[in-house]
């Protein structure tokens, strides 16, 4: 979870455990989604299914809404939360990579580790690629730190970018969210597909 102030109302290791519990119960819900199924993935970049766009959305917007609220009530500290640098040029090479290895693959990697807990093989494979893309990605790091350290920018937030408070900028997130339900919504209208 994250470092949670009410350690005397909840210990560490309690805040471990809700961590856990949580993690189960968001498994539960990618299962229950349909997050096994490749199809699934595939179905986003195509329009037909936009399920996973709904749910990590929703997930998303919880977790942000849930985050603000306990940062107000002084349960968290947000100031000593981790945030990964920002390095722009190997962002947006690793995001070009990683899209293309989810429509290639059927998978991302949280979908990939829900469609392993029901057995399936080819997320096996998916899983398998994963951790040999990063292996040869640590052996090969020397020839690739130039690009992946390009362009540093520390660990900007948009909020501040923007010039705006963090509920201002969560209340125009939530609006976004309800129109990509509605934008998701249209495009599985538009693009429909009845068996896969």
């Amino acid at each position: 979870m994250g470092p949670l102030t009410v350690y005397e109302i909840i210990s560490a290791n309690t805040n471990l455990v809700l961590a856990f519990v949580i993690g189960i119960g968001f498994g539960f819900v990618l299962e229950n989604s349909g997050f096994s199924s490749s199809r699934k993935l595939a179905g986003m970049f195509y329009g037909y299914d936009t399920t996973v766009l709904k749910v990590f959305f929703m997930a998303a917007i919880t977790a942000m809404v849930g985050t603000l609220i306990f940062a107000l009530l002084g349960w968290l500290d947000l100031s000593v939360i981790y945030i990964n640098p920002t390095y722009l040029w190997s962002a947006i090479l690793g995001g070009a990579v990683m899209g293309a290895g989810f429509i290639l693959g059927g998978f991302c990697p949280g979908t990939a580790f829900c469609a392993l807990s029901i057995g399936k093989l080819d997320a096996l494979a998916f899983i398998g690629g994963l951790f040999i893309g990063v292996f040869l990605f640590t052996e090969a790091y020397p020839v690739f730190e130039g690009i992946y350290k390009a362009e540093f920018m520390g660990a900007p937030f948009v909020y501040d970018a923007l010039g705006m408070s963090r509920g201002v900028f969560a209340a125009i997130l939530i609006i976004a969210a309800f129109g990509m339900f509605w934008l998701g919504e249209w495009s599985e209208r538009k693009f429909p597909r009845d068996e896969y």
